[in-house]
């Protein structure tokens, strides 16, 4: 195992090196041109658009190629990219259309690659061994993200955009070759004299011969888009109530803190308890924890809370990952995780609305309390699916993993 964690690890690091910085500026940089707030949100809207109709061919791609073939092209392209950007600012053709085109490819590629590494690491890996690689994981992914987060508040006000484009090109190129040195072992054989479209379309009887099963995972997937409905309400509450930014750059330190214990301590927690349990108490417990931030309001509060709900978060996003690595059939996890990123994108799209909506009845403070309820009610049903029946009929499981 170790032989092939060491690099795989420290190629999900410079990924993350590479798309934690280069995704923070591309914004930035634009925004510090005068006017140019409606066009970064047009972007984001573009790129979460093109996103969500991408999401089904991106799935059936990495159900029919090499998974460590495309973490590679996908580290090239981005490599690619940030040259392109850093050619463009060093002979002074700087363009925001520029910026924008590397933004959608980062993007789209990074969307790729994450429902990519799910199914690569099923792959690559023994079942016995998914919760101690899920605790690597995890620890390097938010360590990344804060070590970025908390570069990035420094280097923005010093740096130009050639410096992070060239910081970007040489940490997805170090990505890139960490990649190729992983040694993978393909698990399946997939038939490319299937057509690709025909294959895109099956994706739908995937879902439908196991729906209470996937239903549960679909309630599950909330968790993401309430983190990024918090990432987008936190500011606006604390710039309504004139809290200053300092604030808010400690409450999303807090998340990833939170988020950090559980990577520590994940491999423990999936030994002793069941997946759905873990799953369906992580909802509860989050839900509880939005509604309380609700009742409060009390900044300090609400960062202390997040630090349990980061935790919550990543407790309830690993064990449904390990869930998935068990159970899905190893030919059929890029189309299952396609599935999923359709709702949790809808389902992100939507709560934008709600809060733009909230923004402007000036009753911002009760999305913490709506978003609580949301959860409530899909931990609830969650629950009442696990006890109804058996959630997966294993004699429709085609897992070659064991």
């Amino acid at each position: 195992m170790k032989n092939r964690t060491i690099p795989y690890l420290f190629a999900r690091f410079f990924d993350g090196i590479s798309s934690g910085m280069f995704m923070m500026a591309l914004p930035w940089i634009m925004l510090l041109e005068e006017g140019m707030g409606f066009f970064v949100a047009i972007t984001a809207l573009v790129c979460t658009s093109l996103s969500f109709v991408f999401t089904p061919f991106f799935a059936t791609m990495i159900d029919r190629h090499s998974r460590k073939t495309i973490l590679i092209l996908m580290q090239l392209a981005q490599a690619t990219t940030a040259l392109m950007v850093f050619i463009t600012y060093y002979n002074d053709l700087q363009s925001h259309w520029v910026l924008a085109l590397a933004q959608l490819i980062f993007w789209l590629s990074n969307d790729l690659a994450w429902s990519c590494n799910n199914a690569f690491t099923q792959e690559n890996y023994r079942q016995t061994e998914y919760a101690k690689i899920s605790s690597y994981q995890e620890v390097v992914m938010q360590v990344t993200t804060l070590g970025a987060g908390a570069m990035g508040i420094i280097l923005l006000e010093h740096w130009s955009m050639l410096e992070f484009a060239f910081l970007a090109t040489f940490a997805s190129f170090l990505s890139g070759l960490c990649y190729i040195a992983t040694p993978y072992t393909r698990q399946f054989s997939p038939s490319l004299k299937e057509a690709f479209f025909k294959q895109l379309v099956a994706s739908k009887g995937i879902f439908a011969k196991q729906k209470r099963f996937y239903t549960f995972l679909v309630l599950s997937c909330l968790s993401y888009p309430v983190l990024t409905f918090l990432v987008k309400l936190v500011p606006i509450y604390f710039a309504e109530q004139d809290i200053s930014g300092s604030w808010f750059a400690t409450w999303k330190m807090s998340y990833g803190l939170g988020a950090l214990l559980s990577g520590f301590l994940i491999a423990r927690l999936l030994a002793r308890y069941n997946h759905e349990n873990a799953m369906v108490f992580s909802i509860l417990a989050m839900a509880m924890i939005l509604i309380l931030m609700g009742s409060y309001l009390s900044p300090t509060l609400i960062i202390l809370l997040t630090i349990v709900l980061g935790f919550f978060n990543s407790y309830n996003r690993i064990a449904r990952t390990n869930k998935m690595h068990h159970v899905i059939a190893m030919e059929e996890r890029g189309r299952v995780e396609g599935g999923l990123k359709l709702f949790s994108t809808l389902a992100q799209s939507l709560s934008y609305v709600i809060i733009a909506l909230l923004s402007y009845l000036q009753l911002t403070a009760l999305g913490f309390i709506i978003i609580g309820i949301v959860l409530l009610v899909a931990g609830v049903m969650m629950l009442q699916l696990k006890k109804g029946s058996n959630l997966l009929d294993l004699s429709l499981v085609s897992n070659k993993s064991s």
